[in-house]
């Protein structure tokens, strides 16, 4: 496995709000999910609304990437596919497999179909539900529903749909609100139903990132703002936690509403640091900018003498800008001594063989790096496995000096919970020889060790006192879980404690899915 945290989704929500416009969203989404095409690869799908036609709603999905799913290569069945799929309004998904099998089924949207229009409905979502078990089993063993595909979107399928129970249409609203009551985690939802009502909502913590924003007469909601950017939506808003935009089916007008309060801010901090599009701006911070404090403020601890044989390489693509920020700083060239071949694709969020999609994924250069002392930056090491080979690799095939590793956040000692796998404790590598709580003197000491096991000169992480100010955001508006072994809700809590105590014998896998979940109660999710 890669040293890289998995990537978990992205959304895509588009209406026409003109009326008198025969214009399809079709085409739209599609070229949308590209752009978030980094936020997974095992899936893509889209549903469609058109009340012209019998099924009103309609969805297309298939495993594999944007281009496969819509057949972007072949002009031709792109046109008809889109054809067949056109429509007024439509939401769409890109997916790394959080849970479930990477087989079609599993693709998102998930479409519930019903003889009542407002019943029949279609979502997909973003994050992970942190206590999926505790809501399964209450589904299954006291409401009587049936699991098909045990995973998290089902789950939710059968809440809202739960939510729509009745014999009158419930305001959506107040749908979404019963939600909240049971749900713990991250859950940022894009849901259409056959009225053509329309909805983007972000989960109380806004642990993943969403915006929208309006062009001429086009609604577009999305994980991130390069979707919107793309399409010329320069003015987009961050939807606030708790809150969610929708579009009215009769009159196709745009609403603000926040279907409950904010519990507090979690925004994921790994979002700036690797996962969101380098051209994206999240809660106002670029992440551009962010990378760039990170390397800066990596290297203004810097404590080695640099000279003349000095090179900064940076991990290709995400860590980049953090190894710019790094050379600019110390006066030092930052070179592509590392090239990446963008044919195996984001081998992390794919399927199987990650180990020879490893391999093949970088090639060096070795007039960059042989007879210098290289500064290897990444933006994280989570399992150390493609790290490991790089330094070797770098010493052995690019004929480096020395190798030392600069890695553009905290060190990653506990996974995540929230729709980013980062699979189990015991599979991290800083976690053997870091606990929660740790100083920063105490990293300092470690440090050593885990160089001399990766084979490195040296090694030296951002410390967790810099990483509120690099990305620009109060501490304690951050989820900082993976680092700090401090979790926004008492469903992640509770598996990390579990996962701590039978940590010697946990099986691989991810640790949301291999943990028990004690029930969670409505009231103790902060």
């Amino acid at each position: 496995m890669e040293d890289s945290p998995k990537d978990h989704c992205g959304v895509i929500a588009v209406y026409n709000l003109d009326k008198k416009s025969n214009r399809s969203v079709a085409p739209i989404v599609s070229s949308s999910l590209l752009d978030l095409q980094h936020r997974g690869q095992l899936g893509a799908g889209m549903t469609s609304f058109d009340p012209g036609r019998t099924h009103l709603l309609k969805t297309h999905k298939d495993t594999g990437s944007v281009h496969e799913v819509f057949q972007l290569g072949h002009p031709l069945e792109a046109k008809r596919l889109l054809e067949e799929y056109r429509g007024c309004a439509a939401i769409g998904h890109v997916r790394y497999a959080t849970s479930g099998r990477d087989q079609a089924e599993y693709a998102q949207p998930f479409e519930r179909q019903h003889s009542r229009r407002w019943k029949w409905f279609s979502l997909a979502f973003n994050g992970n539900l942190a206590n999926y078990s505790d809501l399964r089993d209450h589904l299954t063993k006291t409401r009587g529903y049936h699991m098909v595909y045990n995973v998290d979107t089902e789950v939710l399928v059968h809440h809202v749909a739960y939510a729509l129970r009745g014999e009158k249409k419930p305001c959506l609203v107040t749908v979404f609100s019963e939600l909240t009551r049971d749900l713990d985690g991250a859950y940022n939802i894009v849901f259409i139903n056959a009225d053509g009502d329309l909805v983007a909502a972000r989960s109380p913590l806004g642990i993943r990132p969403l915006c929208y924003g309006i062009k001429d007469g086009m609604f577009v909601a999305a994980s991130e703002s390069v979707a919107l950017t793309n399409m010329g939506i320069e003015d987009f808003v961050d939807v606030d936690p708790g809150e969610m935009v929708w579009v009215d089916g009769e009159t196709r007008t745009v609403h603000v509403d926040r279907f409950t309060q904010p519990r507090s801010h979690a925004h994921c901090f790994f979002e700036w640091v690797y996962f969101a599009h380098v051209t994206s701006v999240l809660e106002k911070q670029a992440v551009y900018d962010v990378r760039w404090r990170l390397g800066a403020s990596l290297a203004s601890r810097e404590k080695l003498p640099m000279d003349a044989d000095c090179v900064v390489v940076a991990v290709p693509d995400t860590a980049k800008p953090i190894g710019d920020a790094f050379g600019f700083t110390l006066g030092i060239p930052s070179l592509e001594g590392i090239v990446r071949n963008r044919y195996v694709g984001r081998t992390f969020i794919e399927g199987e063989d990650r180990a020879g999609k490893v391999r093949r994924k970088y090639t060096l250069v070795t007039s960059v790096l042989r007879g210098r002392r290289v500064f290897l930056t990444e933006d994280s090491l989570v399992r150390a496995t493609t790290l490991r080979g790089l330094v070797d690799r770098a010493r052995t095939q690019g004929g480096a000096k020395e190798v030392h590793l600069r890695i553009g956040s905290p060190p990653v000692i506990a996974p995540c919970f929230y729709g980013i796998d980062m699979s189990t404790l015991g599979e991290l590598y800083a976690p053997k020889f870091l606990k929660p709580g740790y100083s920063d003197e105490e990293l300092d000491r470690v440090c050593d060790e885990m160089a001399r096991q990766l084979g490195a000169d040296s090694l030296r992480y951002l410390p967790i006192g810099d990483l509120a100010a690099c990305v620009g955001l109060p501490h304690d508006h951050l989820c900082t879980g993976c680092v700090t072994g401090r979790y926004p809700t008492k469903a992640g809590e509770r598996i990390f404690a579990k996962e701590q105590a039978r940590q010697s014998n946990m099986p691989a896998g991810r640790s949301y899915e291999v943990a028990a979940v004690d029930h969670v109660a409505a009231d103790e999710v902060r």
